[in-house]
């Protein structure tokens, strides 16, 4: 009787700690495959005006095609009265060689802490993707966001998975569809630098904000970001820095079930948000921005138009995407770079088929021309992977 009561009696206390505790879940994506990726240029346009063919190629082994390599913690503990603490700890990694991504950052994708209600929300801070990244590729992009150069991103940096350092970021609860989000970056890159008595803004701050309604066969999200680039002491103890960059976005779809049709449009101003890279190339002139950067006169308005529909039980995606320069940055005309921007045109199509409701295999196929506005510029990537998500 009395080894049945401390039974009882432990198991009781063993359910409390168990209901006090926090859940935490481990979870990941790997995504690898055999691909052909292939940059070439008539010329090279750099900073100090040389130019000559350039071409560079590679067959092998690809990986965080569709999805990025990750691996991560997120767990809750319910406070009572249906609040919630809420974490998230996310990080990227290559495949092929086991490196960290995102700059060699521990949690380089997302590190957060907040509260969440049923009724009024969630509050998060910590590193994350700003509101463009998370609401318009779901509704606007028949790959989701994924797929290497295929994805949105490519036209619409602000929606390339960017992320904010230093952000605290508000979600509201879904009502009947509809979700508003907002954030604020006292850093967008990097740790936040003190204010010292020069007067000078060593931060680039950066806003997010974004509606998305999602109901039924209808999807649609309107964004907007905006940063400040640091300030600096330049020749002659001049101020540099201090630039705005802003980026509006829209888009949506329509499931009509045989396919689902996609449609977004964006302009960009004065800079980029999070550049595409293509093949691996790397430009070093003043015409890309790496990672947040200002390019002061740059206005790029973007389109897309794409398609999905189930094969099987599969599906195939298509879409073309657009950035048209609509003027160049004052640094192009100042310099020794004269050639003229061109519009940049992505065409992709591809196909995912599951193996189960964790692992599918997914082919690609993406071409683009004019890369980065440089006339000639083309960038080829064909590739079938495997994918598998715990």
């Amino acid at each position: 009787m009395k080894k049945t009561l401390l039974a009882a009696a432990l198991m009781a206390g063993f359910a409390g700690v168990a209901h006090a505790e926090t859940s935490v879940t481990l979870y990941g994506i790997l995504d690898g495959g055999i691909g052909y990726q292939k940059f070439k240029a008539t010329e090279t346009y750099t900073s100090n005006g040389n130019g000559g063919s350039y071409e560079q190629k590679k067959t092998g082994m690809i990986n965080g095609i569709q999805s990025g390599n990750r691996w991560g913690l997120k767990g809750s503990e319910d406070l009572g009265d249906g609040l919630r603490a809420v974490f998230q700890l996310e990080s990227g990694f290559d495949l092929s060689t086991g490196k960290s991504a995102q700059g060699g950052r521990l949690f380089g994708r997302q590190a957060t802490l907040g509260l969440a209600g049923d009724s009024w929300g969630q509050l998060d801070f910590g590193r994350q993707t700003n509101i463009a990244s998370k609401y318009l590729p779901g509704v606007a992009d028949p790959f989701g966001g994924g797929f290497d150069q295929a994805n949105i991103g490519g036209a619409f940096t602000a929606a390339n998975t960017t992320r904010y350092d230093n952000m605290v970021m508000y979600q509201t609860p879904n009502f009947s569809g509809f979700q508003f989000g907002v954030g604020y970056s006292f850093n967008a890159d990097g740790a936040q630098e003190y204010k010292v008595n020069d007067g000078l803004e060593r931060n680039q701050r950066a806003v997010t904000t974004g509606l998305r309604y999602v109901n039924g066969p209808i999807g649609v999200a309107l964004t907007y970001d905006q940063y400040k680039t640091a300030e600096s002491l330049g020749t002659g103890n001049q101020v540099v820095g201090g630039d705005t960059v802003k980026s509006w976005n829209i888009g949506g779809s329509y499931d009509f079930e045989v396919v689902k049709a996609y449609l977004a449009f964006g302009q960009t101003r004065d800079g980029l948000f999070a550049a595409q890279s293509y093949s691996g190339f790397g430009l070093g002139d003043a015409m890309i921005a790496n990672g947040l950067g200002s390019l002061d006169g740059l206005k790029v308005n973007s389109y897309l138009v794409g398609l999905s529909a189930p094969v099987g039980a599969g599906t195939v995606m298509g879409s073309w995407t657009m950035a048209d320069p609509r003027s160049a940055p004052d640094t192009l005309a100042s310099s020794t770079l004269s050639w003229e921007m061109k519009k940049q045109h992505t065409f992709s199509l591809g196909y995912s088929h599951p193996l189960s409701k964790r692992t599918n295999v997914y082919a690609i196929g993406s071409y683009a021309k004019n890369v980065y506005f440089m006339p000639d510029a083309k960038s080829t990537l064909i590739g079938v992977g495997l994918r598998h998500q715990f």
